[in-house]
């Protein structure tokens, strides 16, 4: 039988499991990668690890995400997080739009989905979570890229991509990262000197809009302004941590990191660079788990979904063939807590 299944653990993790094998206490950090409609293919892993895996946890538990990434997290920083995952899926598959739809069309779209995933008690359950430290990193915008005059955004990113084929670094140039959480003074990311980096709480005034901003694609979104931060217009958390190839903070745990790919993109503006992937140093520590190529091939159209499915499909079409990823990303869950449950997990590792 075909494994669902690509396992790649960095070096630290790999002698890590294989020594005492993978527990969740073990686990310090959770990342959540931007990718728009490719979160669904990690629903069915979400489903195990937000409701199985993690489910007696104790110890604090940090969760970073930005875009997607920050949505799927915030529903394991729920009381409930598989009832959180369905109505997210259930919101988001519904989602409907004429063609080139307005950025103010697609925002109100996407506020009401994240309505639906919070519900009345989303927010008050993040901000007490006994265990799960929730940060929604989010890009607050400078010069031209704050525009919502779609040329000169458009302007102000161009610049910020030609800069960045030089350097990531340039990209404090044009943005600056902002993230938003709920961990105080224990937050492993206060470090972060990569990017201009700023550090702000979660509260519930900006708990929601930070969610929003850190969802909100160029070009595609409106931008958001977040109550009680830096005044200015903040936009996807993704525009400069893609994939999140960050340094994950001092601790010794693990990073399990559930992922679209077996590879990590630093920045949005990286994904067509080839030479620009994740630093090993960071994932030392990590534990990747992505769908396997085979996966992959049992998909509509033999591929992950994506945004173009939204003008590729009509309607019916994408909502069919998403539905369709959902029912197959069950057997990554599946699979995920055989070798959990039965203790193989660490046969299956690959070198990171």
């Amino acid at each position: 039988m075909n494994s669902s299944l690509t396992l790649l653990a960095g070096p630290d993790a790999l002698r890590w499991i294989r020594e005492r094998g993978l527990r969740a206490e073990d686990v310090d950090v959770v990342p959540g990668a931007s990718g728009g409609p490719k979160w669904l293919v990690l629903a069915g892993l979400d489903r195990v690890l937000f409701g199985g895996f993690f489910r007696e946890r104790s110890r604090p538990l940090h969760l970073i995400g930005s875009s997607i990434g920050s949505w799927r997290l915030s529903c394991l920083a729920q009381a409930d997080p598989v009832a959180a995952v369905e109505r997210f899926e259930a919101a988001y598959l519904e989602q409907r739009y004429p063609p080139d739809p307005p950025p103010s069309l697609v925002s109100q779209t996407s506020d009401r989905i994240l309505d639906t995933v919070l519900g009345k008690e989303g927010v008050e359950q993040i901000l007490r979570h006994p265990w799960a430290r929730l940060h929604i990193v989010t890009a607050l915008c400078r010069g031209l890229s704050a525009s919502e005059h779609p040329r000169v955004q458009m302007l102000g990113l161009g610049l910020a991509a030609m800069t960045n084929l030089i350097s990531r670094r340039t990209l404090g140039l044009h943005l600056e990262r902002v993230i938003f959480h709920s961990a105080g003074d224990t937050s492993p990311f206060a470090a972060l000197k990569d990017l201009p980096s700023v550090h702000l709480p979660l509260t519930r005034e900006n708990l929601r809009p930070a969610l929003l901003a850190s969802g909100s694609i160029p070009m595609v979104l409106s931008g958001v302004r977040i109550p009680g931060a830096t005044p200015g217009v903040y936009r996807d958390g993704g525009i400069i941590d893609y994939h999140l190839d960050l340094d994950f903070g001092p601790g010794q745990g693990l990073v399990l990191y559930p992922h679209f790919y077996p590879y990590v993109v630093p920045g949005w503006f990286d994904k067509a660079l080839s030479w620009r992937r994740a630093r090993p140093l960071n994932f030392r520590r990590a534990l990747i788990i992505a769908p396997s190529p085979e996966l992959v091939a049992s998909l509509p159209g033999g591929k992950i979904p994506d945004r173009d499915d939204f003008s590729r499909l009509s309607d019916d079409e994408r909502v069919r063939a998403w539905r369709q990823v959902l029912s197959e990303s069950r057997r990554m869950g599946d699979e995920f807590w055989e070798l959990f449950s039965t203790g193989r997990l660490a046969e299956r590792l690959q070198p990171l």
